[in-house]
């Protein structure tokens, strides 16, 4: 896959194009995947996913304005090369930008700089100033500019809308099994491993701490979870505490993620781990005595070792 943050060197034959956030990359996002690679194959093509950065909102409405996102920008790339995208364009999203009319986005970027023959849509995409462009209007735009327009209808599981909405809230309500349901993957955090307090251990139960680099990712909902752990591309098992306890994590809510890891004993600071969730097994609590802490640590780590065996 290859990846732009500028359309200098863009070079791509017969361009079939999507646009949008694909945000977790879920079962819907693939769904129209999947259609832009049967059209770049009739037309001899290859595909092009065009997205931004940063996320829309984020810029037109300030950093704290509460949206988190399933994925960080890295994460997204992996998951989009795995989903065998051809080009990633990564657009720098600003004010001036966002002034765009959908006409002047369309006919100045897509069709001259990126040589555009055929867009798809999802059900519902709107683009340009104030999200204007509607399917509608883009059909009788097409024809003049001499591309081809296909909408996807939207993905319905269990009589639901598959959307990043209904999965970010799962995330954040700690319903890491129809997060992944929908995503079509384990939801997972990739990030640095840091410096902590060390409590766990004088307690038996080291823990790494998780810095996920950027401060939008969504964390899941405080509490215990059971969880795979990637380190140097071998997995292991692990129990995963998401708490308020400030460390030094940058997360714009300060809380601390902290992973232990079964059956490890290597020193893994300042690593970059990837986090597999598979479900959430208790609330954090708070414990009067450290050795009430350990005692619950041990029902924890059998608890987790029965879901993910």
């Amino acid at each position: 896959m290859k990846i732009y943050t500028d359309l200098k060197n863009f070079s791509a034959s017969n361009p079939v194009v999507t646009i949008g956030t694909f945000d977790g990359v879920h079962l819907g996002h693939r769904k129209v995947i999947q259609r832009l690679q049967e059209l770049a194959h009739k037309v001899n093509g290859e595909t092009v996913i065009f997205t931004f950065y940063p996320h829309p909102r984020l810029v037109l409405s300030g950093e704290n304005n509460g949206l988190r996102l399933i994925n960080t920008l890295e994460e997204k790339k992996v998951l989009l090369e795995a989903a065998g995208i051809d080009h990633l364009v990564i657009y720098p999203f600003t004010k001036e930008f966002s002034q765009l009319s959908y006409v002047e986005f369309v006919e100045q970027i897509l069709v001259k700089q990126l040589g555009m023959k055929y867009l798809v849509v999802g059900y519902d995409h709107r683009f340009g100033h104030n999200r204007e462009g509607k399917y509608e209007d883009l059909k009788l735009f097409a024809d003049q500019l001499n591309f081809k327009i296909e909408r996807q209808e939207v993905l319905n599981m269990d009589a639901i809308n598959v959307s990043s909405t209904k999965i970010r809230r799962a995330i954040s309500a700690g319903d890491i099994q129809t997060a992944n349901k929908y995503l079509g993957y384990r939801f997972f955090i990739k990030g640095d491993v840091v410096d902590g307090k060390k409590l766990g251990h004088k307690i038996g139960f080291p823990t790494a701490n998780i810095d996920p680099q950027e401060s939008y990712k969504l964390v899941p909902k405080d509490g215990v979870y059971a969880v795979k752990v990637d380190v140097d591309d071998t997995i292991y098992m692990g129990m995963l505490n998401i708490g308020v306890r400030p460390t030094v994590n940058n997360q714009l809510d300060n809380r601390s993620i902290e992973v232990h890891i079964l059956n490890f004993q290597q020193n893994i600071y300042y690593k970059n781990i990837t986090i597999h969730f598979y479900q959430r097994i208790r609330n954090e609590q708070f414990f009067p005595s450290l050795d009430e802490l350990k005692a619950q640590l041990v029902k924890d780590k059998e608890a987790a070792i029965k879901i993910l065996e």
